[in-house]
Parts: C-alpha cells; sequence; structure tokens
C-alpha cells in the first residue's frame, strides 16, 4: 500500500502544484483586498459583491443568481451561444437548479463532448443542443428553428468575436436578462465595434467583440439597460427596461460599471470539473 502512495507522489509535479496553490492564495488575497473588502463595491448600484464561481468562467455565477432574485423568473428557460464543451458556461449552474434551455455551439467536437455528457438531460428534454455556427444572417432563423420561447428568462452570448453584430439582429425573442462579452481593453467611453465578417473566429487577441459603451448604446435601442459588469471585465449584465424599477441604481452607462481587464484572476474554483452526469440533474 505504501509503496503505491509513494509512487503516487512521486508522479506529482509539486513545481506546479505548489505554484498554483501559491496564485489561489494570491487571488483570494487580492479578491478580499480590491472587491469584497473594498467600499466602492458595496455601493447599492454594484452587483460585484455578489459575485462567485461555480461552473461560470468568473463570477458570473453570482451575478445572474442576484439579478433573478431582484426581478424573479418566468419560465427558468435560457439560450446561450458559444458553451464549448458545456463544463464551463453562464448556464450550467442554472441547469442545476432545474432550469432548461439551448445551447448552440459550433465546434464539432465539443458538439459531440456535450452529447456525451449530458446525454441524460437531452434525453429527458432539459437541454436541446445545436451544433452551427450563429452569425448575424442565420441567427433569427436558429432561434425559429428550435422554438424558442418569445420571453426567456436568460439569453448569453459569447462567441469571441461577432457578438454586438448577432445580439442586434435579435428581433422575434425578448429575454429578461442579456449577458454579452465586452471588450474590456477599450475603456468605459470609447465607441468601438469590430467590423462584421460572417465567419470570424476568435484568435485570442485583442481584436474581438464591442466596446462596452457600444453594447450600452445597442441594448438601450433594443430596450435594455446596463446593470452590470463581471469583476474580472469579461462579460456585461443587461436587464430589460420594464423590470427595472427601483431594483436596481444607475446611471446605467459604462462609465459607471466598467470593470477592466483582470483576466489574471482566472481560475477553476475547487477539483477538476467531471461530466454532465456528475450534477445528478
Amino acid at each position: 500500500m505504501f509503496s503505491k502512495l509513494r509512487k503516487v507522489f512521486q508522479s506529482i509535479n509539486w513545481s506546479s502544484f505548489y505554484a498554483e496553490k501559491m496564485f489561489n492564495i494570491q487571488s483570494d488575497s487580492y479578491l478580499q483586498r480590491n472587491l469584497f473588502g473594498n467600499p466602492e463595491y458595496k455601493r447599492k448600484g454594484k452587483l460585484n459583491i455578489f459575485e462567485f464561481q461555480s461552473f461560470s468562467q468568473n463570477g458570473e455565477d453570482g451575478i445572474i443568481n442576484e439579478i433573478f432574485n431582484r426581478i424573479g423568473t418566468t419560465n427558468k428557460y435560457f439560450v446561450e451561444f458559444g458553451v464549448e464543451d458545456g463544463m464551463e458556461n453562464n448556464t450550467l449552474f442554472l441547469l442545476n437548479n432545474s432550469w432548461s434551455g439551448t445551447w448552440i455551439e459550433a465546434e464539432p467536437k465539443n458538439y459531440t463532448l456535450i452529447q456525451n455528457n449530458f446525454n441524460s438531460l437531452i434525453s429527458n428534454g432539459k437541454l436541446e443542443v445545436k451544433n452551427e455556427f450563429v452569425s448575424a444572417e442565420n441567427i433569427e432563423r436558429i432561434l425559429s428553428d428550435l422554438r424558442i420561447p418569445k420571453e426567456v428568462d436568460l439569453l448569453s452570448i459569447d462567441i469571441d468575436g461577432n457578438d454586438y453584430w448577432v445580439w442586434s439582429k435579435i428581433k422575434n425573442i425578448s429575454p429578461r436578462i442579456v449577458v454579452i462579452e465586452y471588450n474590456s481593453h477599450l475603456g468605459p467611453s470609447l465607441k468601438w465595434v469590430m467590423k462584421y465578417k460572417p465567419d470570424f473566429r476568435g484568435k485570442n487577441t485583442s481584436y474581438y467583440g464591442a466596446s462596452l459603451k457600444s453594447l450600452e448604446l445597442l441594448g438601450s435601442e433594443k430596450g435594455y439597460s446596463l446593470v452590470g459588469c463581471n469583476f474580472t471585465g469579461c462579460n456585461s449584465f443587461f436587464v430589460r427596461k420594464d423590470l427595472i424599477g427601483d431594483k436596481f441604481t444607475g446611471p446605467f452607462t459604462s462609465e459607471n460599471f466598467f470593470e477592466p481587464p483582470r483576466f489574471f484572476l482566472y481560475r477553476k474554483n475547487g477539483h477538476p470539473r467531471e461530466t454532465g452526469e456528475f450534477l445528478n440533474i
């Protein structure tokens, strides 16, 4: 028995192990000082204090949860574009809490992984998965083909490029919340949208998407108010204007809610993620 344990310990890359532990400690310290311990984020209008990460990339799970605590839900139905293999996105936490919805993923390899890992949820109708590349030209047809409800509770868009253009073309559904990636390299006030290219795919450079200001203006045209951004500067959160009431505090502008890029804080908390069957839904 001890010889087996010895082999296990010898196989561990301890320098990598301790480096990760040190990063997590430093990350926690940074968050405690600059987010949870910062009076700025305790103001009534800020959502960041509610951030937590279950299956989201950063603190999106917590912000989404808090918004729904304030505005309530209707059908508990979501639509999300760009979910990769399904194990890290903005809606898996909801799926694990009695929601249902649709994922649209362009990569065939990821689609196959989702089919395998979430087979029981797909079989019982809790989850529908579409393998198609989303563009401004086809998004309305895709949503129509999938028979998406007119009013879904959540729409999440993260396709690393044409996010702005795709949202601009969505007319026939009216989500209560829209979560959309923004380009935080561009600051709080610059109006900028990448040139539209139907087949654009993300290249892991700073050329992608749209500035927060441009998304704020687009959202306003579509009947939505910007209510916050996550602390790492990745995603922005919009609520339909008829639901705002006194539940959120303005001004609902990019200057008020902008968060700069803090991508160095990205990590997966806890143990490595298991397959979809692990969720036991």
